[in-house]
C-alpha cells in the first residue's frame, strides 16, 4: 500500500496516538495497530522501530520521545520498559502480522535514508520552535519530559528525518501547542515532500491559530 493511502498517522508516531485513544494493555495496542487496514499498518510500524533500533541513538532518547509523544511524565527510574526492548517487541508483532499474509516475507532492514535537503528542512522547523516546545514539554506540571528538542534533533540527524518530523508533529499535538498558519502551511508542504496523506499532518489535533498575531 502506498503511504498516501494510509489516511491516519502511521508507523511509530501513529502508534503513540493509539495510546491516548484505547485503554488496553500496551502490547495489545500494538497488535491492534499492526492489524489495522488488514495489516496495512504493520510494515511502516516495523520500519520505524527497526530504524531506531539500527541507529546509534541511546535508549534515553527513545524513552524521552516515546513519553513526549504519548504525553506521559518522564521518570527514568519508573519506566515500565526499556525503550529498545519495547521496539523489539513491536518488530516481532509486526513481522508476525506481515507473515500472516506473506509467509515468505524476508525480514530485511529498512533502506537507509539519505536526503540532506529534507533533513535540513525538518531540523529548521524543530529549531525554529525550540524555545516554546522545550518550555511546554519540560515544564508541564503533570507530563514533564526533559530534552525533547535535542532528542528530536538526534532522530532527524542520526536516524530518519521522516520519522523525526512525524514525532515532532505528534508532540505538538499531544501537548496542544498552537502553531501559526504559516508554520502549518510549511508542515503541509513537508508532508507532501515525504509522501504523506494530508491527514497525517492535519488530523484534527494540530492546534492551528487562525491568525499570526
Amino acid at each position: 500500500m502506498d503511504r498516501k493511502d494510509i489516511w491516519i498517522d502511521f508507523g511509530l508516531s501513529g502508534l503513540t496516538k493509539w495510546y491516548g485513544t484505547f485503554e488496553f494493555a500496551p502490547l495489545q495496542i500494538v497488535v491492534d495497530a499492526a492489524d489495522w487496514g488488514e495489516g496495512a499498518y504493520a510494515p511502516t510500524l516495523r520500519e520505524d522501530a527497526l530504524t531506531l533500533l539500527d541507529s546509534p541513538l541511546p535508549t534515553r532518547v527513545i524513552d524521552i520521545l516515546w513519553c513526549a509523544a504519548v504525553r506521559s511524565k518522564f521518570v527514568p527510574d519508573e519506566l515500565w520498559m526499556d525503550g529498545r526492548d519495547w521496539l523489539r517487541q513491536i518488530v516481532d508483532v509486526c513481522e508476525e502480522r506481515i507473515r500472516r499474509d506473506d509467509p515468505r516475507f524476508e525480514a530485511l532492514p529498512p533502506a537507509p535514508v539519505c536526503d540532506p535537503e529534507l533533513r535540513d528542512a525538518v531540523l529548521a522547523e524543530v529549531r525554529a520552535f525550540a524555545p516554546e516546545l522545550e518550555h511546554t514539554t519540560a515544564d508541564h506540571p503533570y507530563y514533564g519530559v526533559p530534552d525533547v528538542v535535542p532528542s528530536l534533533e538526534r532522530v532527524v540527524i542520526e536516524a530518519d528525518p521522516d520519522l523525526g518530523f512525524r514525532l515532532f508533529l505528534r508532540v505538538l499535538k499531544a501537548y496542544l501547542i498552537p502553531v501559526s498558519k504559516s508554520r502549518y502551511l510549511r508542515y503541509r508542504e513537508l508532508g507532501e515532500r515525504f509522501g504523506y496523506n494530508e491527514l497525517v499532518v492535519d488530523d484534527g489535533n494540530l492546534q492551528v491559530m487562525s491568525c499570526e498575531g
